[in-house]
């Protein structure tokens, strides 16, 4: 009788089967689609994490899961920061009826995207977090026992992916790794060291300002960011209006 093998090892031979050469940095985009066609969700993406919070969006699937993920990252709120935080999957299979008060600043964003139910797993090793797998869709609705077991197995998929980005590059054709996909998220930390000096405040309520002045003005916190280190935008103290 032939061994089975375990499904997440079935999962990462499948992601090679179809380009035995391909590069590390692309897997994490062909997991999302594989993964959304697996599990009965409209939508996923891999968001890359760190003490600070949200960092990267690796990979998504369509515009509703960017949207997603970038709401995530500008608010600081949202499914895959408490999955992060807490190290265990966050459910919602009614946005609409159980976040509003959660997350209210996420949850308006989502519903406006079309996203009903969300589905967050923690990709971690032990205390290190490395990301999350958020799965979501358009319709309410529970994931049920074996639909939940193929999700988690996705995310142990994902997490050694992560791994192997963080590694820096690619061992086999040396190709960059995760460093290279989240630099434009350094720009938003630069950003945040000088609304500190401008607006005269610690580090934590400058970014706080600087996610809240990109949601006011429903644009990229990256967008937001580079006009602050281009010096076009300004957060000094007395300027309630901030331009």
């Amino acid at each position: 009788m032939a061994r089975r093998i375990p499904r997440t090892a079935q999962i990462l031979a499948d992601l090679r089967s179809p380009a035995p050469d391909a590069v590390v940095s692309d897997l994490p985009g062909s997991l999302v689609t594989m993964c959304a066609a697996s599990v009965p969700v409209t939508g996923a993406g891999i968001i890359v994490m760190s003490d600070a919070g949200p960092g990267a969006m690796l990979a998504s699937t369509d515009g509703a899961a960017q949207i997603m993920e970038e709401l995530q990252f500008t608010l600081g709120e949202g499914p895959c920061v408490d999955a992060s935080t807490s190290g265990r999957p966050v459910l919602q299979p009614d946005l609409a009826r159980t976040a509003a008060q959660r997350w209210p600043g996420f949850t308006a964003g989502a519903l406006a995207a079309g996203v009903r139910a969300i589905f967050a797993f923690p990709l971690q090793v032990g205390g290190i977090r490395v990301g999350v797998l958020d799965l979501y869709r358009d319709v309410t609705g529970v994931l049920n026992d074996l639909e939940l077991a193929e999700a988690l197995a996705f995310a142990d998929a994902a997490t050694s992916i992560l791994l192997q980005l963080q590694s820096e590059t690619d061992g086999v054709t040396g190709d960059p790794g995760l460093v290279a996909m989240i630099e434009d998220r350094a720009e938003v930390h630069q950003a945040t060291g000088m609304v500190s000096v401008q607006a005269g405040l610690a580090l934590a309520p400058s970014l706080v300002l600087l996610r809240a002045h990109s949601y006011a003005a429903e644009r990229p916190i990256l967008d937001v960011a580079r006009e602050v280190i281009g010096r076009t935008l300004r957060f000094d103290p007395e300027d309630d209006h901030h331009e």
